[in-house]
């Protein structure tokens, strides 16, 4: 690490990630350079082709009637940045787009807990994506940005927080992999952290999954990415995260301001939590221990009226803290009940799994559907196919145009009993959203196996803990119900971690399968997805200041059977792909040499336009000759696959073929009949007596038109490859003069 004045007081640190054989990476933070008025502002570079500015500002008056910190992180992508115009009717920048919205997350989990506790003034940071090589995800480099700019600006906050992407690559984890490397990847994992006052690196935050490449990795002999195997990657992380960190602590002694003092607000005293203790301790240990969900909340609303009521005189105008101290103390509570009994609020054990329950084809019509259940939590999976060129598109600054693979997840109110806004998905949404989509990326067919644009829906119609990895099972099952041959099924659930004193010895104990009540009072929020061989996706939420490697192991472990009971009660309700819906489109793939694009496209169209037309299918062309054939039905489909190979892949035709063809030309010697598109052939005034009943024909155009449908049939074909035809007729003219060989055989 080096660090280097720049200017009069701008300040720069830069450290060097170093991959081996893989490359290295040159992280620099500089302050004093942009955004001075902010109360903290650093520009970090990423091999200086790559550059955020991160500004944190905080607002002057705290909002005392917030029961929450008030933390906005917001993530500004510049389309100049890859030097491109916005693609939108306005040319301009809209609401942010996914890949922004989910940094937006990476960095609010890791960076909200390292605020002091009590924080009520508002504090925002912007992060704006000013210039990026377009092979370098943005993202990681945003986490540190966001935690430098913070530490920098005055506030109470405890970091800095370190965040790197790390990459298994050649059985090698590699840090701050580029766009390009993660092709080569079997699992991509962001990891953030900050360092403990014993010098380790706790870990704070993980979104990590398996790669589409990743099952023809593991096929081809790679390392697959079991739960040992992330484990390591884990480690792996943690001194690139050291090495960030103290970085940006460098950057701090030179140019942090010093710590204000702000007005901090506790959500109680130790007056209030003594009163509500003695009050209602043992009517809410009682509550707790009720099963149901609905009945539990209500026995514990009713412990908490009758609370309020029997203390509102002592603690008059404090009513919100003795809410916040009996909310505290109903954790305190279910921890206790935990740790001792090893016995959860539902009365189950800690690797017990609520009764699952899986069921397909639950929606009429549709594509595919699927209901999956597991205890109160219930998610309905709809699946929609259609031609590719339906797939996504996307105006980002990622590498990903185009999106085949399209999963939207819905949390309405009533999922919770409540009442609420619905409409657009808030980030939450779009985060689960995009869990569930990376969990099932991984075994997904590719466009050649399964040449369909897909989106699935995942709508949660009941809520008590993880709708997200209910989506995973609910989409597995709707997928293979839709007849998409996935290349294994994948199953997710949600652990958590419960950890205290326990006559006087720190105690750690995982949970499988949270409730909604034993992630907010508990300590980690652990989702992992993954088939019968690996995971697909895993994240990690925590709120200590690192968790026991030994502990993570055997959570993993834990999830692992779990995911694995799952996955069998799934195989019950649908084990393969079934056939797809008469609803769905019908799709098929030709292949023609590039030479002949022009050729089926035609002059302005006209002849892919006609075979549209003829059929009813509808044609995409690729740049590299594949023609994707979609209809309604599937004769629709081959008879467009007909019309295009005879155009590019044709097969020199033989006397007797039928056709059914259209007169698209009459002459005073005859009629042209096209039969496929671009090969016509001529239907000689003398044949037409077949049509005619025997009797001679003077004028062509007595007997057929421009437009008509005929049966005709190759009589000869020339030296030229000039086609004659005859009309096929339903009887024999046994007799006749014009030598037809046209017989209905």
């Amino acid at each position: 690490m080096s660090d280097t004045t720049t200017g009069t007081d701008v300040y720069a640190v830069e450290t060097v990630i170093d991959n081996g054989k893989h490359g290295q990476r040159t992280v620099k933070f500089e302050t004093g350079f942009l955004a001075r008025q902010a109360a903290g502002a650093v520009t970090a570079y990423l091999d200086d082709d790559t550059m955020l500015l991160s500004a944190t500002t905080a607002g002057k008056h705290p909002k005392d009637h917030f029961d929450f910190f008030p933390l906005t992180i917001d993530v500004e992508e510049r389309m100049y940045a890859v030097g491109q115009i916005p693609g939108s009717f306005f040319r301009s920048e809209g609401r942010p787009g996914e890949d922004a919205i989910l940094t937006c997350r990476l960095i609010d989990r890791p960076l909200r807990p390292t605020f002091k506790k009590g924080l009520r003034n508002e504090v925002q940071v912007v992060i704006t994506v000013m210039a990026l090589d377009p092979n370098q995800p943005y993202d990681v480099l945003a986490i540190n940005a966001a935690s430098a700019s913070t530490q920098l600006s005055g506030l109470p906050f405890s970091g800095p927080v370190g965040g790197t992407r790390v990459a298994l690559i050649d059985d090698q984890w590699v840090a701050f992999p580029t766009h390009a490397q993660l092709e080569e990847a079997t699992f991509d994992m962001v990891v953030a952290g900050r360092v403990t006052e014993t010098g380790d690196v706790a870990i704070m935050m993980v979104e990590a999954e398996a790669t589409e490449q990743t099952w023809e990795l593991v096929q081809s002999g790679k390392q697959a990415p079991t739960e040992e195997v992330v484990a390591t990657g884990l480690d792996a992380a943690k001194p690139f995260i050291k090495q960030l960190c103290e970085a940006q602590a460098e950057l701090a002694k030179q140019a942090a301001k010093p710590v204000q003092d702000f007005p901090i607000f506790l959500d109680y005293e130790d007056d209030v939590y003594a009163a509500v203790e003695a009050a209602a301790k043992d009517d809410t240990a009682a509550a707790l221990t009720i099963a149901g969900k609905l009945e539990r909340e209500e026995r514990l609303d009713d412990v908490k009226a009758a609370l309020l009521e029997k203390v509102a005189g002592q603690f008059e105008g404090r009513e919100k803290e003795v809410g916040a101290a009996y909310r505290s103390l109903t954790k305190s509570l279910v921890r206790e009940r935990v740790l001792r009994d090893k016995v959860r609020m539902d009365g189950r054990g800690l690797t017990d799994i609520r009764t699952l329950s899986a069921e397909v084809e639950v929606i009429p019509r549709v594509h595919g559907s699927a209901l999956f259940e597991r205890g109160e939590t219930q998610i309905l999976g709809v699946t929609t196919l259609n031609m590719l060129k339906m797939e996504q598109q996307l105006d980002t600054l990622s590498p990903e145009k185009h999106r085949r693979y399209m999963h939207k997840y819905v949390f309405p109110p009533f999922s919770t009993g409540e009442t609420g806004r619905v409409g657009s998905p808030k980030r939450r949404e779009v985060g689960h959203g995009a869990l569930a989509r990376r969990a099932l990326l991984p075994v997904l067919p590719t466009r050649e196996e399964f040449p369909y644009a897909i989106r699935q829906l995942s709508e949660a119609m009941g809520s008590n803990g993880s709708t997200s990895m209910g989506s995973v099972c609910a989409s597995t099952l709707s997928l293979l119900q839709a007849g998409v041959p996935l290349k294994a099924p994948v199953a997710g659930i949600a652990m958590g971690l419960i950890s205290g004193q326990v006559d006087g010895k720190d105690e750690y104990v995982a949970l499988t399968d949270i409730l909604g009540a034993e992630d907010a009072f508990g300590d980690m929020d652990f989702k992992v997805a993954g088939t019968k061989q690996f995971v697909t996706a895993l994240q990690l939420d925590t709120k200590l200041d690192g968790i026991p490697a030994e502990v993570l192991a055997a959570a993993l472990t834990q999830a692992r059977d779990a995911r694995l009971a799952i996955l069998e009660v799934m195989a019950e309700a649908i084990d393969a792909p079934e056939e797809m819906s008469v609803h769905a489109p019908r799709i098929i793939t030709v292949r023609i040499p590039v030479d002949k694009i022009g050729e089926v496209i035609g002059p302005k169209g006209k002849v892919i336009n006609q075979i549209q037309d003829d059929t009813g299918a509808s044609l995409s062309i690729e740049d590299d000759g594949t023609i994707y054939i979609g209809a309604t039905n599937g004769e629709a489909a081959e008879a467009a696959r007909q019309a295009v190979n005879a155009i590019a892949n044709p097969t020199m035709p033989e006397v007797g073929e039928r056709y059914l063809g259209t007169v698209v030309k009459t002459t005073n010697f005859g009629a042209f009949i096209s039969l496929l598109p671009g090969k016509d052939g001529l239907l000689h005034i003398s044949k037409l007596r077949a049509l005619a009943g025997g009797k001679r024909v003077d004028n062509v155009e007595d007997v057929v038109s421009v437009g008509q449908k005929i049966q005709v049939q190759i009589a000869e074909i020339d030296d030229r490859g000039k086609l004659s035809l005859a009309p096929v007729v339903e009887e024999t003219t046994e007799g006749s003069t014009d030598g037809s060989d046209a017989e209905s055989e």
